[in-house]
């Protein structure tokens, strides 16, 4: 039994799974190509970020070779590889809305609207690191601030908008969730679409009021 349990464990890690390559050593094709296996979504979440913020500052400084090599290889990328890797960013949001999600929805009340704010800055400075390759100069009040500033306008835009803009209210939630919805519904199962469609909504909600 047990070699039986070792022989399974080898051929996942050796021969079923294959290792991120390194950022910054490898060929930018292989760091591409990894995006599109599903490799790439066997990771941890951590991980998956952590590849991304290096990938991503690699590309801010990469070399005119590089360059090329990546425009030659997206170019290239088509068929069953530009689906995978599309399923994988997929995923990916999935995997962070359900990380939320879940988190959320086993947290009493009382400590809901605290997770909201901290979720929602680590992901907008995240999302920061990766577009611009620099920290968000800005407090994390600054920040919630500015976003409830920014949902209480977008809340009062809706408000004003005659038909084909779908409110954001919990009867409505397709409306609400827009892309990501369409896009991360197909990676999620029917439990994880639940969480969320909770988890988003109350989002709205929290930043609207």
């Amino acid at each position: 039994l047990l070699a039986a349990i070792f022989g399974v464990g080898y051929w996942w890690l050796v021969v079923r799974w294959k290792p991120p390559p390194s950022i910054f050593d490898d060929p930018v094709d292989d760091v591409l190509g990894y995006l599109a296996i599903d490799d790439f979504s066997q990771m941890p979440l951590e991980d998956r970020m952590a590849f991304l913020l290096e990938f991503s500052d690699r590309f801010r400084g990469m070399e005119q070779t590089d360059s090329a090599a990546m425009a030659a290889f997206l170019a290239g990328v088509s068929g069953p590889a530009r689906e995978q890797m599309t399923q994988n960013a997929r995923v990916l949001a999935k995997d962070i809305l359900v990380d939320g999600a879940e988190t959320y929805m086993n947290l009493p009340e009382s400590e809901r609207a605290a997770f909201m704010d901290e979720w929602t800055v680590k992901w907008m400075r995240m999302g920061g690191r990766l577009t611009d390759g620099e920290e968000d100069e800005r407090t994390d009040e600054e920040m919630l601030t500015d976003m409830r500033e920014d949902a209480r306008e977008g809340e009062q835009d809706r408000d004003d908008r005659r038909s084909g803009f779908p409110t954001l209210t919990q009867t409505n939630a397709a409306g609400f969730l827009g892309f990501w919805q369409s896009e991360v519904e197909v990676a999620a199962s029917p439990k994880e679409q639940g969480q969320i469609l909770r988890f988003m909504v109350d989002l709205r909600k929290h930043f609207a009021q």
